[in-house]
């Protein structure tokens, strides 16, 4: 069960509202997400100026993608393990949830912390590689549902994955109705051969964000070679 650590790097986010959510966060992770994907997490929370561990998962919580790379939080920590970046400032002007995103993020990190799985589909002469990504397909902040009064995100069970199945749940908060559907305000990353990544929205509703991913997200390292991927240089305890 690994260590996830919570820094704190924004100045838009204060660092009691960031520790606040913590426990909800604690609560799902523990609670609904185990029971789903059999996967669990300590979280804790490392306030502005304190150190990260060095033998942690981290998820740094920064402003904009634009200074991702710039505080050192790059592809993985200096061990090489799994970093997952929020961007609260971003969120902040989108007016998205930060407990929603930081939901999301911690969701799809245990889920696929190296961002390699996929589920092949194939339908007649269509064929595609589904990412493993368990909140974006649901990832609407009007989808989650709250813990102790803290809203979090809404996320895919094993099953969403398994195009073989004609009954849920599907999904946490119980939106989904068969495998592979994508809520209005989700999206879902495919790869599809000889054309490449794409990303597929509900029929009808265009992406909350641009179609370049953000520098570092899950979106654009997941179209990046491994090779290409950049150990974090922020200091470690």
């Amino acid at each position: 069960m690994p260590d996830v650590d919570i820094v704190n790097v924004s100045t838009v986010v204060k660092d009691q509202d960031l520790d606040a959510m913590i426990a909800a966060l604690q609560k799902q992770v523990s609670g609904p997400f185990a029971a789903a994907w059999g996967v669990d997490a300590t979280l804790r929370f490392v306030p502005r100026g304190k150190k990260p561990s060095a033998h942690s998962w981290w998820i740094a919580v920064l402003d904009d993608s634009d200074v991702a790379d710039a505080l050192g939080y790059h592809d993985v920590t200096k061990a090489g393990l799994p970093v997952g970046k929020v961007f609260a400032k971003t969120d902040l002007q989108a007016g998205s949830s930060l407990s929603v995103t930081l939901s999301h993020e911690l969701c799809e990190m245990l889920g696929d912390p190296d961002i390699n799985l996929i589920a092949f589909v194939e339908t007649g002469a269509h064929a595609g590689m589904y990412a493993y990504e368990t909140a974006d397909p649901v990832e609407a902040d009007n989808l989650g549902q709250q813990i102790d009064g803290v809203l979090l995100s809404d996320f895919v069970y094993p099953s969403y994955f398994e195009s073989f199945r004609k009954t849920g749940p599907f999904d946490w908060c119980g939106h989904v109705q068969k495998p592979l559907q994508i809520l209005p305000g989700g999206y879902q990353s495919i790869y599809v051969p000889g054309k490449g990544w794409t990303q597929v929205t509900a029929q009808g509703h265009a992406l909350k964000y641009a179609m370049l991913p953000k520098l570092g997200s899950r979106r654009e390292r997941r179209r990046r070679a491994k090779e290409l991927w950049i150990s974090s240089t922020a200091e470690t305890a």
